[in-house]
């Protein structure tokens, strides 16, 4: 994921007035939350009490306007988040991703945290009582100094076992709950990058790092069967557990990066445990028409969504245009929301503000339900 805030400075958008553009469907949004499963043809999204498809349109809530993540004030600025909600769902959302970090999960290899825990039951509440669907995205270590010297120094194995027992913790507390959308196992993981190397992949970007290897050493094994091997033992805890919410792994797309590259974790030797995909797409400004052939790679017969999209290389215009051309295959889209109504982003008066202000201007215009959000308080 990249960080959008310490970039936005050097996005060109368009501030011109906008249009209303149409929305995506005419799907009606839920009014009391309903467990979401794939259709019995596996094309999109359907509420299992009525057959009606769902589209799933929201928002990352990933930080707050500072670069907080949501376990760094959730404790004590409750009425903040609550009201975040309540503004993500004034603003078209049905769903909401949130990122949990591992270290804040797990005091040791064998012992969750209780505390967090208790707060993450108090968030599925609340998402409940709002009417908004939640993606949760596991195993964060976002912030190196939040990552466990004992967690740094697993072997693959242990660490695996570790990242089993975080989502049986998580989906523990999850499990039976309406507003549970997806588990999303990890963000944008990828494979080793060599021995020696550590488990974080690059720089930060905006003090966050955002991919993860799943193993440092591949001894000779073919990709595929070690992101089926990872992916089929954080699946198989989760559903010990929790035998109906689905689960997905948001993905870096790396067919838009290198021509002819396919899916690893959703392709067909790892794939088969995830319900649907999810893909993460910042389209290219001088290459729109690439971009959405990019995206066409992940359509592999199971719903799509795009859990991460915001205008940062192809501006507004660009971004729409992008959304526009692939709503065909496309059933979710998912961008974010970092704690500022559209008003406060005006009133900021810098050049960030009026970016994200125009472009949750058209998000919401777009959205199947924003005329009629999902019923709560």
């Amino acid at each position: 994921m990249d960080s959008i805030t310490s970039r936005l400075i050097s996005v060109a958008v368009a501030l011109l007035p906008l249009l209303a553009p149409e929305g995506v469907g005419q799907e009606a949004a839920p009014g009391v939350l309903d467990l979401i499963e794939p259709s019995p043809d596996r094309s999109h999204f359907v509420s299992a009490t009525t057959g009606e498809r769902v589209v799933m349109w929201g928002f990352n809530y990933d930080h707050d306007d500072s670069g907080r993540l949501l376990e760094d004030y959730w404790a004590d600025e409750w009425d903040a988040v609550a009201g975040d909600f309540r503004e993500m769902r004034d603003l078209g959302a049905n769903v909401v991703r949130i990122h949990l970090q591992l270290g804040k999960f797990m005091t040791s290899p064998d012992e969750p945290d209780p505390e967090n825990l208790r707060r993450l039951g108090d968030l599925v509440r609340l998402a409940e009582e709002v009417g908004l669907y939640l993606d949760l995205t596991g195993l964060g270590c976002y912030h190196a100094q939040d990552v466990p010297d004992w967690y740094d120094e697993l072997g693959e194995s242990d660490r695996w076992d570790v990242q089993a027992r975080f989502w049986e913790a998580v989906a523990g507390v999850c499990a039976g709950s309406p507003a549970l959308f997806c588990y999303d196992l990890m963000n944008e993981p990828v494979l080793d990058g060599g021995q020696g190397d550590g488990w974080l992949v690059g720089e930060p970007l905006g003090g966050k790092y955002f991919v993860q290897r799943i193993t440092r050493d591949r001894a000779g094994r073919p990709g595929p069967e070690v992101a089926a091997a990872w992916i089929r033992r954080l699946t198989d805890a989760i559903r010990e557990v929790d035998d109906r919410t689905m689960i997905t792994v948001g993905v870096i797309p790396w067919a838009h990066t290198f021509t002819g590259a396919k899916p690893l974790f959703h392709g067909p030797e790892a794939g088969g445990p995830l319900d649907f995909v999810g893909v993460h797409f910042y389209p290219k400004e001088d290459d729109i028409e690439g971009s959405m052939d990019a995206l066409r790679v992940y359509e592999v017969g199971k719903p799509l969504v795009v859990e991460e999209i915001f205008p940062l290389n192809a501006g507004l215009d660009g971004t729409l245009e992008f959304m526009d051309g692939t709503d065909d295959v496309v059933d979710g889209w998912i961008s974010f929301y970092w704690g500022k109504t559209i008003e406060e982003c005006e009133q900021a008066g810098d050049l960030k503000g009026a970016i994200v202000a125009a472009w949750l201007k058209a998000f919401r215009d777009r959205s199947p339900y924003v005329a009629a959000p999902p019923a709560g308080p």
